[in-house]
């Protein structure tokens, strides 16, 4: 099967807030999150400062401080980054862009944008096998993005999942969801290395790379690894349509079939499915919630207006 793929594209965050605890940041996303629900409704029509504050159930005043703390930029900007004129110009940009850094050799636009990522699937006989032999971890920590839950074995991490895990499994049954894939597998509980975890994927991304490459572990298809790695080599910040993706691969008329893959990923953002919307520029559907999806544009693209502000 594949090798490990060094350099490949994790996502720009605004840095972690100072002082700001994993339990702290994801109070202030779940205030957030009822705003981006206004925003996403409200479409091209954003509400006022003072109507987005009400939603958070904070003053206007305090919900500019926790908004601009969690994301890293104003209301106001990032709601400009939700907007179809902005995400329309990004499809438009996608293509080149991806090109340009594929051609010169680099991961991304810039190394400023490059994390230590690598990835392995796995093989015919690991599937079959359903983790016979294998003691598999897994835990629950809050991150950014609100509760997080991660299953993690010797080749690193193979699932990262945000509640409410899809609109099927609820969260007390995560940890069977989980043994669906590994019926054989031993199971362990550390919620202590899920939040080491989470530390490091939600960590300060404008710091220095970890001394240790993020190592993923896959479980998928041929075809979901090859749209899997199409994903991985999407820069932060950019976007892409279906149609795009299944060019990229090579079977231009294989959208449903990419949707499919998208939906079948394991890895919340570190696989970046959040990357991909419709050809309208609509943000779509996502796995883990529109609301999501959308905090992940916004975020990776102040992340990115960031660094590059840092760059000048």
């Amino acid at each position: 099967m594949n090798t490990p793929q060094p350099h490949l594209h994790r996502f720009v965050l605004p840095a972690w807030p100072n002082g700001l605890s994993a339990a702290q940041a994801q109070a202030h996303y779940e205030r957030v999150e009822r705003v981006i629900h206004r925003l996403l409704e409200a479409g091209q029509n954003a509400p006022p400062l003072d109507d987005l504050a009400a939603d958070a159930g904070l003053s206007p005043g305090h919900f500019q401080r926790v908004f601009t703390q969690w994301a890293g930029v104003s209301p106001k900007r990032f709601v400009q980054f939700l907007g179809q004129r902005h995400a329309a110009e990004l499809l438009r940009q996608g293509a080149t862009v991806l090109d340009a850094a594929l051609g010169a050799g680099l991961s991304g636009p810039g190394r400023l944008h490059d994390s230590l990522l690598t990835w392995q699937a796995m093989t015919p006989g690991e599937v079959r096998a359903g983790g016979a032999g294998l003691t598999l971890q897994w835990g629950r920590a809050a991150s950014l993005l609100g509760p997080a839950w991660l299953a993690w074995g010797p080749r690193g991490l193979c699932h990262l999942a945000f509640e409410p895990w899809d609109d099927t499994v609820s969260a007390e049954a995560i940890p069977a969801a989980l043994a669906v894939d590994w019926p054989h597998a031993t199971w362990q509980r550390d919620d202590s290395a899920a939040a080491d975890w989470l530390a490091r994927v939600f960590g300060p991304t404008r710091a220095a790379p970890p001394d240790q490459p993020l190592a993923l572990w896959l479980r998928g298809s041929p075809f979901q690894i090859k749209v899997w790695e199409a994903l991985l080599r999407i820069p932060p910040g950019q976007l892409m349509s279906y149609g795009a993706l299944a060019q990229r691969i090579g079977q231009p008329q294989a959208q449903r079939a990419v949707g499919s893959a998208l939906a079948a990923n394991r890895l919340a953002c570190l696989i970046p499915c959040h990357r991909v919307i419709q050809g309208s520029a609509r943000i779509g559907q996502y796995r883990w919630g529109a609301a999501r999806k959308a905090a992940l544009i916004g975020l990776e693209a102040a992340g990115a207006e960031l660094v590059g502000a840092d760059a000048n």
